[in-house]
């Protein structure tokens, strides 16, 4: 039998093993690739090495980095929660108190991105919503109402473009409340790393992140105790604030809110269980928009 046909032999039971390399060379020390050994030969062994994959061990799990999930990240893990309360009698049992202290339902907050608005507009009360603008909260209303969810509220952003966006929307969930909240408004969370030279906000870091950050504490944590049905609840602001509840709400480094890019109308899903566990279902979903109606303003 030839090297040639002996090297495609061993190539077909080693798939891809170490034998596969020596195999391939034996070969080319012999010259049965058809040259005799040089530099295109060589190059052939290298490639042939280096496809190869790396050697594992079989047990080999890797290693976790960075920080555990914090199960108490909002404050309301009733085991922390019922330490140090006072009982109503002697003859209360401590492990039902914790019971009763725990919650039971999932909220489900979808976080929606206002739609185009007016860029040149002098002030936030002309930065209305463009027509382009109009035609994506349509849409998304269109798609919030397909979901065939039983929206508990609707959240706004006290801003012009939100508030027009929440309005459009509610059209296509009637029944649902509107609340405003100044918390809302768009800002810069934290200084973005690494740094950005194109986008310098004229608001003072400090003084935005307070504020978004006391919005997030408002809405995203866990179900109440006393809340016995999953809840479904719509927040309409903006792309900062959405960015930053994102990396809070996973326990991301929030510096990396600008990493992350939403379009106008999208809509964001974060699910938090009773445990504290959190789950992003969607981020920054526009499937339901045609490509054309697409925009990032």
């Amino acid at each position: 039998m030839s090297y040639r046909k002996t090297f495609q032999l061993i190539c077909g039971f080693a798939g891809g093993s170490a034998a596969v390399v020596f195999a391939a060379a034996a070969a080319d020390s012999r010259g049965y690739f058809g040259e005799h050994r040089g530099e295109g030969a060589s190059r052939r062994f290298a490639v042939l090495h280096a496809a190869q994959p790396a050697r594992t061990p079989v047990n080999h799990t890797p290693a976790a980095t960075g920080p555990g999930w914090d199960f108490n990240w909002d404050k309301r893990d009733p085991s922390v929660l019922s330490n140090g309360r006072k009982r109503e009698s002697v003859t209360e049992d401590p492990s039902s108190e914790q019971d009763n202290s725990k919650p039971k339902a999932t909220r489900h907050i979808l976080l929606i991105r206002h739609s185009q608005y007016n860029l040149s507009g002098n002030g936030d009360t002309e930065r209305v919503l463009t027509p382009l603008g109009r035609e994506q909260a349509e849409l998304t209303g269109q798609r919030l109402a397909a979901l065939g969810l039983n929206y508990d509220v609707l959240i706004h952003s006290s801003m012009t473009r939100a508030t027009e966006t929440a309005h459009i929307i509610s059209k296509y969930i009637p029944g649902v409340d509107l609340v405003s909240c100044d918390l809302l408004r768009e800002g810069a969370p934290v200084e973005p790393v690494p740094p950005v030279t194109h986008w310098k906000p004229d608001a003072v870091y400090h003084e935005d992140g307070a504020r978004i950050e006391a919005a997030f504490r408002r809405y995203i944590h866990r179900a109440d105790p006393k809340q016995k049905e999953d809840s479904y609840e719509i927040i309409v602001c903006h792309a900062n604030v959405i960015r930053y509840f994102v990396c809070r709400a996973l326990q991301f480094p929030p510096e990396g809110w600008l990493r992350m890019g939403l379009n106008n109308g999208s809509i964001t899903w974060l699910t938090i269980r009773p445990s504290g566990r959190v789950a992003l279902r969607t981020l920054g979903d526009v499937g339901f928009m045609p490509p054309d109606k697409l925009t990032r303003t």
